[in-house]
């Protein structure tokens, strides 16, 4: 559905975007990740057709988004991060009309809008004015308005984007169900989000594709040390030392508690998991242990690894 070869968008000495290659296949939701500024939103502008690229290409749906633009726009329906509204206009009224102009006749405009109203909850709203909505029924206007031309391919900037967390839930599983019928790329800043609806997740960072893969196999493959919190009641120099000696063990921090608990925090190597070493330790010198478990890491974690300046 999305090709990109060695995409490439400069500004003066700027190289916003810095010759990316990434794929998105038809029937994905692939997650599109990045820290501010690094090149997500000017990617998702050039795949639009809003930006030209300086160099490299991209194709949608096999049309190629500087020399057929049209066509290739025809494909999309894009959700920028602020959606643009003429808030003086009523629901259905906006909708009817953002139809006619993606070249919709009468009839198809009146049958797409009443089927984008039912798929987005909008029905309860639909003739009041845009300017009275909440900021979630806004957006949900917004994705309306990409969908109501019957578009291939979804692309989302930030859909949740100041929506409290009830709101949150309801679009992530419009996004969910919309996945059935539509290639779906998302970009947001809520990882935990993608990590529930994505198939797959790319990162781009200073403008270059750092990672692209599922969630679950960028997880698997992380470098960064594991982590292992344990609660003991004991000599926190003698605990610590202890801990420290074990094998596979990197740092050990402690954090002093009420009622001389101490938590420790124990960093161990990349898919190591020293908990039953720990326990025995504890039942070995005769330490009270009220808690012991491993922090599994996340796409969280993934994301800051990749993306940290330090």
């Amino acid at each position: 559905m999305i090709e990109v070869n060695q995409l490439t968008k400069r500004y003066a000495r700027h190289e916003a975007v810095r010759g990316i290659t990434f794929s998105v296949k038809q029937g994905e939701i692939v997650g599109f990740l990045g820290p501010n500024g690094a090149g997500k939103t000017t990617t998702l502008r050039m795949l639009t057709g809003y930006l030209p690229p300086t160099s490299g290409t991209a194709t949608i749906a096999d049309f190629d988004i500087f020399r057929q633009s049209i066509q290739a726009r025809r494909k999309i329906g894009y959700m920028p991060e602020n959606v643009p509204l003429y808030e003086d206009m009523r629901v259905k009224e906006y909708l009817k009309f953002r139809a006619q102009l993606k070249g919709l006749g009468n009839s198809d405009s009146r049958r797409r809008v009443g089927d984008v109203i039912d798929t987005c909850g909008l029905e309860s709203v639909r003739r009041k004015m845009i300017k009275t909505l909440s900021k979630g029924y806004r957006q949900r206007v917004g994705l309306a308005d990409a969908l109501v031309h019957d578009p291939e391919l979804l692309i989302l900037d930030e859909p949740t984007n100041g929506l409290d967390p009830n709101q949150i839930r309801q679009i992530r599983q419009l996004i969910r169900q919309l996945a059935e019928t539509h290639t779906v790329l998302v970009s947001t800043h809520i990882l935990s989000e993608v990590e529930m609806i994505c198939n797959r997740v790319i990162i781009i960072d200073g403008g270059v594709i750092k990672a692209a893969d599922t969630p679950a196999n960028l997880i698997g493959e992380m470098r960064a040390a594991g982590r292992i919190q344990v609660e003991i009641q004991a000599d926190p120099e003698v605990v610590a030392g202890a801990l420290n000696r074990l094998e596979k063990v990197k740092k050990v921090t402690p954090e002093p508690l009420d009622d001389n608990w101490t938590r420790y925090t124990v960093w161990v190597d990349s898919g190591t998991d020293s908990r039953e070493r720990i326990a025995q330790l504890a039942a070995q010198y005769g330490w009270p242990l009220r808690s012991l478990f491993r922090h599994v890491a996340t796409l969280e974690d993934v994301f800051v690894e990749l993306t940290r300046k330090d």
